[in-house]
């Protein structure tokens, strides 16, 4: 399997040589897509300059650290999100007689895969690190990169999930857009913000929180005022990202076990 994913990235880069032009347009897309994000932040903080006891500055680092976890998932995991395309036009089962394991497999389809919002994402949050000055000791060193890691993880895990209901429902377009918008709409502002049903379910069943907010409000030495949990939970970013993707993956390996295919 580690021959075959590196192989698969090598496909990858030689593809990324040879469209340059796609990459060059896809990073101005991804630029002007996460500027917009920020611009209208920008513009809700002029006429809100603290919510909730956060500034923008503080907003900046939230969306920051979040944007470096999201794209890290786009990078190596998104082509989970094909998955309901594979079941409806009956692509699905030609994972199912390859000697590969099926998610493995579907994780590398050859594409080009371009890492241009990743590498965004992380000068992003370099610069937000310095804009909210944000202490860089070897806490911040050592957990940052696995908080990212566990925001990936946390993003598989729940794409894992949304992909694994085809197997039952074949169309599942509409609990993927109303996943995707809970995270793209209420992980840019602090959950405190919310009313306390909204704040449980970010945190506790799709824990969207843990991939900036609690990170946030650690690092930026803040009151965890939501829920009011020690900052320090912001930590267990790694472990909750670990442990979605073991409960989405059993998950995956019952819906295997019911799959039965389009008639495609």
């Amino acid at each position: 399997m580690l021959r075959a994913y590196a192989e698969y990235w090598r496909i990858n880069f030689l593809t990324l040589l040879e469209y340059r032009a796609n990459f060059v347009m896809w990073f101005v897309f991804t630029i002007v897509y996460h500027g917009v994000a920020l611009g209208a932040l920008w513009v809700t903080m002029r006429q809100f300059p603290s919510m909730n006891g956060w500034a923008f500055r503080e907003m900046f680092f939230l969306y920051a650290l979040w944007m470096a976890g999201h794209e890290l998932h786009n990078t190596l995991f998104f082509t989970v999100v094909s998955v309901p395309d594979y079941v409806r036009e009956g692509r699905f089962d030609r994972f199912l007689v390859r000697p590969l394991d099926t998610l493995f497999q579907v994780l590398t389809v050859p594409q080009q895969i371009v890492p241009d919002g990743l590498i965004l994402g992380l000068a992003t949050l370099a610069v937000a690190t310095v804009a909210a000055n944000v202490r860089v000791d070897w806490i911040f060193m050592v957990f940052v990169p696995l908080i990212i890691l566990g925001g990936a993880l946390i993003d598989l895990g729940i794409s894992l999930v949304v992909a694994t209901c085809s197997f039952w429902f074949v169309r599942v377009d509409t609990i993927r857009w109303v996943v995707m918008s809970l995270e793209q709409d209420f992980t840019r502002y602090p959950i405190s913000i919310y009313t306390r049903g909204v704040r449980i379910v970010l945190a506790f069943v799709l824990p969207f929180a843990f991939m900036n907010y609690f990170p946030a409000t650690f690092f930026l030495q803040k009151t965890e005022v939501a829920l009011h949990l020690n900052p320090a939970v912001g930590l267990l970013t790694p472990a909750i990202g670990l442990a979605w993707l073991g409960a989405a993956y059993g998950f995956w390996l019952v819906g295997l076990r019911h799959y039965q295919g389009t008639g495609s």
